[in-house]
């Protein structure tokens, strides 16, 4: 599957998205199949991989429908083929690529910094390990591209073949599944969340959000042993069984808008009605993890927070309509974001890579992930699968993956 942005395309899939969503990767949108072409390497510090599993992402989704900021376009380049979540083979090895050879079992971690754009002389951001901050997304030996999956030059998880430079090649412990090797991808994006500041264990914790990115982040809190108390704002019923399994104290069905009056209660605040709008909370939680990214969850995250509490927004937010900012001005509250993983998280009184906490976290045993895969479908069938996640309530999605045979 491929992606590609006309004004045409676009304008027709707005319209589409309204009446009919599957045509939006019907081919007539900037979404379509198109024949496989085995990308080239692009010096000898790259190897081709052969997927095995490649994961389906929310922002995959955001942009099939179209509800990806602008902000985002001159960080792409087209047309390209979807993926970053990947589990795989080593294919083809480059000259110099040391340490990996065909057959490997490999995670690749897709971002497109310095190192994989061909600059020696890191930008300040890469050479403090800060590589989700790169300076030089746009520039080097690649078109633009924040990682694979959204640059034209490396390929995708979605195909059959991408390409992974040198530092994004992770091998795969020989106990791991393939299921769990998948899923150190979205773990570390929970990881960096929690890691960037973590919260003391006295704290009342909210995560909005129990799909793949809520609960890898409830997930995330209780394999780095934080002791908080946890509460989960979720909208199905299985999704709030996923939450407690993983850890959670308490957990809200939010399909019943009451998240106020739930959160007030749990945590004593005030409650007021104002003549006209939502009711207002007087208190809240200490820290919000805002996992879905829509303008009622970032409304919910600053209305739901204590004064002085903090925000924390790890789905991507896009552009917000009816988000009411007195909260975040009347509570002083503090919103930080949380782009998805870098080589500088500080664990354990050590610098690391969160591929390599994720990976060490999930060979451990600390945590299992594997069972959140539920759907599995061959690419083939990639109309299903995506129809599938229009309908994640009833058929109870909560990771689906293209499954690549032999």
């Amino acid at each position: 599957l491929k992606f590609k942005v006309t004004i045409p395309r676009y304008a027709l899939g707005l319209g589409l998205k309204k009446i009919y969503p599957p045509g939006l990767w019907s081919g007539i949108s900037c979404t379509y199949a198109d024949e496989f072409v085995v990308p080239e390497l692009p010096n000898e510090n790259w190897s081709l991989v052969k997927t095995r599993l490649g994961g389906i992402c929310g922002s995959d989704l955001s942009a099939i429908y179209l509800s990806v900021s602008p902000y985002f376009q001159p960080f792409n380049s087209f047309p390209f083929t979807i993926g970053h979540e990947n589990i795989g083979l080593i294919e083809l090895a480059g000259e110099g690529v040391n340490g990996f050879t065909k057959g490997d079992r490999v995670i690749v971690e897709p971002t497109l910094w310095c190192a994989p754009r061909g600059f020696s002389d890191w930008c300040k951001f890469c050479r403090r390990g800060e590589i989700n901050s790169c300076l030089r997304k746009t520039e080097g030996d690649l078109a633009p591209g924040l990682s694979i999956g959204f640059c034209r030059d490396t390929g995708g998880s979605w195909g059959p073949y991408f390409l992974a430079h040198q530092s994004q090649l992770y091998k795969v412990p020989d106990a791991m599944s393939d299921e769990n090797g998948l899923m150190v991808e979205p773990f570390a994006t929970g990881l960096h969340a929690v890691l960037l500041d973590p919260p003391e264990d006295h704290e009342t914790v909210l995560v909005i959000g129990a799909g793949t990115i809520g609960l890898v982040t409830l997930a995330s809190l209780r394999a780095l042993d934080c002791s908080a108390k946890v509460i989960v704002l979720a909208r199905y019923s299985f999704q709030a069984d996923a939450a407690v399994r993983l850890g959670a104290d308490e957990v809200i069905l939010d399909r019943d808008q009451n998240a106020v009056e739930e959160i007030g209660r749990r945590v004593d605040g005030k409650i007021l009605t104002p003549m006209i709008g939502k009711k207002v909370l007087v208190g809240g939680v200490d820290r919000t993890y805002d996992c879905v990214g829509s303008s009622s969850s970032l409304d919910d995250a600053l209305r739901l927070t204590v004064e002085g509490g903090r925000v924390i927004l790890v789905g991507v937010p896009g552009i917000p309509r009816g988000v009411d900012w007195t909260a975040p001005f009347l509570k002083e509250l503090s919103i930080k974001g949380s782009h998805i993983y870098h080589h500088a998280e500080l664990w354990r009184g050590e610098r690391r890579k969160t591929f390599d906490i994720a990976i060490e976290l999930l060979q451990s045993g600390k945590v299992d992930l594997s069972w959140l895969v539920t759907h599995r479908l061959s690419p083939e069938d990639y109309d299903l699968a995506l129809r599938l996640q229009s309908k994640r309530g009833s058929e109870q999605v909560i990771k689906t993956v293209f499954e690549f045979k032999d």
